[in-house]
């Protein structure tokens, strides 16, 4: 079979659709944000494909596994091996870096294991070789009438059972050990837990220190070094031990070095990473907060951090720290970009046994950094944690990985690769993603952006709009086929006969500006810049070139301090002026809306409470007394005390993952009896929270607040969400434009500076059309509106463009061009310049 056959798909939305996707070829799911394409790319085939997988595997296999549904579909045919690489499964271990995640660290690890030089932490010295003389000299150090053990390290935190060793030491003499800490009888030894890391130390001899001693002590020290190839520990009654080798010794001090592998390097294993901080670089401490959510009186408690003391944040011990390769330490390469340690690398001078022992080394690591380079994410640094990336970088990195790997036959399903990408950029990932394609595995991506749609051999464009009114497939072929259709309001963008941002009218530079001058932070180069007040304002330039820094941790910060009296640290600047002009500046962001499952985007824009209110003002329930908070789920009188209002019930399964079943008291419905009989309109509480933004609207249509703050919902393009979803269920995207959602709910007092990052991100054309008559119309309102933005219809739709570049990381930083977006698109320094140039040229 050449196709995955997908029939009659019904997850979510989806009406029972049937389609066949071609293998090794890129396919392009597309249509409205809420149509339903995430429902069939990753939660009908990614996941049957998941689970099939999982079920192959023995029952003790799975139970280390998430057990997944069979999703709601009759039959998938034609599936290979799958793999997502979507935006919302970033690791939030604090251990996981980009250099842990691509692998490039463990290369570097085994580089410096192999090739790197010890020096001495206090001499700065490169260690030495002892002998057994000089060893013998340093342990007659040890005071007259000491009792001591002398040890010999065998093993060294290493996994297995150990007792084949155990008998053959036991057989060469030896009587007693210690094990993980505890002296054992080798004679009675048992085998340790094969899964666990142990560390043995063969008991040579128990000595008193005496001049009548001292050859029995050197007798010894020589057995112990020849047992474990040059290492002995001599450990006193009091449980102190001091290691001696024959390896790594300081010609000045003695310190004697630790054996050297590429464990050793490693922030994630005792013997590398830093004993304060345990290899997380901070120190963490526990604080406790109230529930944002008002009607929630519980207590959480939060992650608080302080950088370490001992390793300063570098979260290695410092003799870790001081193996050197030309100079550089580990740390020195993980605090590097991408892209500049490429260069760092190709300087690198071995001689000719390093070259051989190097060589395949350096090619995987040169390999990895080139792919992390191509999709975009060069200006990252290896040592940056995987849980402060956006989700586009962090699946543009997951997807840098796959490339590494090789693999073939293999289908890929990606969520919107091309987010947080500037079009130089993407158009390189785009190259990338074919080349994973020509390797001989099939690709569906979920996708808004019309240069991934054009260079797709297959699009599926599902609609007509989004949630009850979506998942029906509207067209299907290749991108010309779609442009041709004119039921496909795809096409018809991909036609011309929609255009996004040629209508909107370009206003005239206004007197008034906030100036910023002198802005370092980061790789910023002295940027000074002018922001025109009452005007739509685009910051753009490639990944990395210092957009955030200049807006986000510089401009706005300097903001909020001087209106709202915040102590926010920004980035370092000269000067800012004509704050005098502005009475509030709100940051839009994509961060998450809600810390827990029971928080949802209704009660975030003030909707719930007032729903609430009206259920509590009906008549039953003031016959009964009910009040607001009998209303919610989150507190005790009228949720269902089964489930505690989740509505799911955890089942244990003993060997097998728990399973989450509905509450077989409130059926999933999360209140009691008692209120679910309290209902307006013929509708309940729990029928409401049921209710996408759409249905609600013209159920609460002659309820005046109700409406309005729906309204906002809807005007974002959020008619497909619940009332009552859950706010970790949403992207980035959809919690901003909650957020956005929010503030256009509060009455504009004219002098309010709003700064969004990104707001396109997930956006159909139709949806960003309207995210930007939105954003004009809060300029109309003489708003000013200042988004970071990588689309070109929104960055042609605006008054005033700052592009920064002209590369990311270092080679960044500089303000490259300032005015309209057609005074940039002639500016040959800017690299966005040059894409904006096919709206302009026919006027020009």
């Amino acid at each position: 079979m050449s196709v995955v056959s997908v029939r009659g798909a019904r997850e979510h939305n989806l009406k029972n659709i049937d389609i066949d996707i071609p293998y090794h070829k890129t396919t392009v799911i597309t249509g409205l944000s809420g149509s339903g394409k995430s429902s069939l790319a990753f939660d009908t085939i990614y996941a049957e494909g998941q689970r099939r997988y999982i079920e192959s595997l023995s029952a003790y296999a799975r139970n280390f596994l998430e057990q997944l549904k069979k999703p709601e579909v009759d039959s998938v045919s034609g599936l290979c091996p799958s793999l997502s690489i979507d935006q919302k499964t970033n690791s939030s271990s604090p251990r996981s870096t980009v250099g842990t995640v691509t692998e490039i660290y463990d290369y570097l690890r085994l580089l410096f294991a192999k090739v790197g030089t010890p020096h001495c932490p206090e001499h700065k010295i490169p260690v030495q070789k002892r002998t057994l003389e000089q060893i013998f000299e340093q342990t007659l150090e040890i005071k007259e009438e000491t009792k001591f053990l002398l040890l010999a390290p065998v093993v060294q935190d290493q996994k297995g059972e150990f007792l084949k060793e155990f008998e053959k030491w036991a057989k060469m003499g030896f009587v007693r050990a210690k094990v993980d800490g505890k002296f054992i009888e080798l004679a009675n030894a048992k085998k340790l837990a094969k899964t666990k890391r142990h560390d043995i130390d063969i008991v040579v001899d128990r000595l008193v220190m005496k001049e009548s001693l001292h050859s029995r002590i050197k007798e010894s020290l020589n057995t112990a070094l020849q047992l474990t190839k040059g290492n002995v520990v001599i450990e006193l009654l009091d449980g102190t031990r001091k290691n001696y080798s024959m390896n790594s010794t300081c010609a000045e001090c003695g310190f004697n070095f630790p054996k050297i592998d590429h464990r050793f390097f490693s922030f994630n294993n005792p013997r590398g990473a830093c004993s304060e901080c345990n290899g997380l670089g901070y120190i963490q401490y526990e604080y406790e907060y109230e529930s944002e959510e008002e009607e929630d009186d519980t207590t959480y408690y939060e992650l608080s951090n302080e950088t370490c003391t001992v390793c300063n944040g570098l979260r290695l011990k410092e003799e870790v720290r001081s193996v050197f390769i030309n100079g550089y330490n580990i740390v020195d390469f993980s605090q590097l970009a991408a892209q500049n340690l490429i260069k760092k690398i190709d300087e690198l001078k071995f001689n000719s046994r390093e070259k051989i022992i190097s060589e395949k080394i350096l090619a995987q690591i040169k390999s990895r950094l080139n792919y992390l380079e191509r999709v975009g994410v060069g200006y990252l640094h290896l040592s940056r944690p995987t849980r402060t990336l956006s989700g586009g970088e962090a699946q543009r990195i997951r997807l840098a990985t796959q490339l590494g790997s090789a693999l073939i036959g293999v289908l890929y399903v990606l969520d919107e690769p091309s987010i947080g990408l500037h079009p130089q950029d993407h158009h390189r990932m785009l190259e990338v993603i074919n080349e994973l394609k020509n390797l001989g595995n099939t690709i569906i991506m979920v996708e808004h952006d019309e240069d991934t749609i054009r260079t797709a051999d297959f699009v599926i464009d599902l609609g007509p709009r989004a949630g009850v009114h979506g998942g029906d497939i509207i067209a299907k072929g290749t991108p010309q086929q779609i442009a041709k259709n004119e039921k496909s309001l795809t096409g018809q963008y991909l036609s011309g006969k929609k255009d996004i941002g040629k209508n909107f009218r370009k206003k005239a530079p206004k007197e008034k500006v906030i100036s910023l001058t002198g802005a370092t932070g980061n790789n910023l180069k002295n940027a000074s810049v002018d922001f025109p007040l009452e005007n739509f304002i685009t910051v753009t330039g490639v990944s990395g070139s210092g957009k955030s820094t200049l807006i986000i941790d510089t401009l706005y910060r300097a903001l909020s301090n001087q209106i709202y009296s915040t102590e926010y640290k920004t980035a370092p600047f000269e000067e800012i002026s004509g704050i005098e002009n502005l009475d509030k500046v709100i940051e839009i962001n994509q961060r998450p809306i809600g810390r827990t499952p029971r928080s949802n985007p209704a009660t975030y824009v003030g909707l719930l409470p007032l729903i609430r209110n009206l259920f509590a003002q009906h008549p039953e329930s003031r016959m009964r007394g009910y009040k607001p908070g009998r209303f919610s789920f989150n507190v005790k009188g009228g949720r269902c005390e089964n489930c505690q209002g989740a509505g799911m019930v955890k089942v244990e399964m003993h060997f097998l993952s728990n399973v989450f079943v509905p509450c077989d008291v409130c059926n999933g419905k999360r209140y009691n009896y008692e209120t679910l009989n309290i209902r307006y309109k013929d509708k309940n509480i729990a029928d409401v929270l049921d209710m996408t933004v759409a249905e609600a609207l013209d159920f609460f249509q002659n309820h005046k607040h109700i409406h309005k703050k729906l309204e906002t919902l809807h005007q974002v393009g959020l008619d497909y969400i619940t009332l009552g979803q859950s706010s970790t269920t949403l992207s980035g995207g959809e919690a901003q434009r909650v957020k956005l959602s929010k503030e256009l709910s509060r009455r504009s007092t004219g002098k309010t500076f709003y700064i969004l990052d990104e707001p396109t991100t997930g956006l159909h054309f139709d949806d960003v059309a309207k995210l930007i008559e939105l954003l004009q119309a809060l300029v109309e309102q003489k708003n000013t509106v200042l988004v970071i933005e990588h689309n070109l219809d929104v960055i042609r739709s605006a008054d005033h463009v700052v592009d920064l570049g002209p590369l990311g990381g270092d080679a960044g930083g500089e303000v490259l061009a300032v005015g309209s977006p057609e005074e940039v698109s002639k500016n040959k320094k800017s690299v966005t310049g040059q894409f904006l140039k096919r709206y302009f040229t026919s006027n020009s």
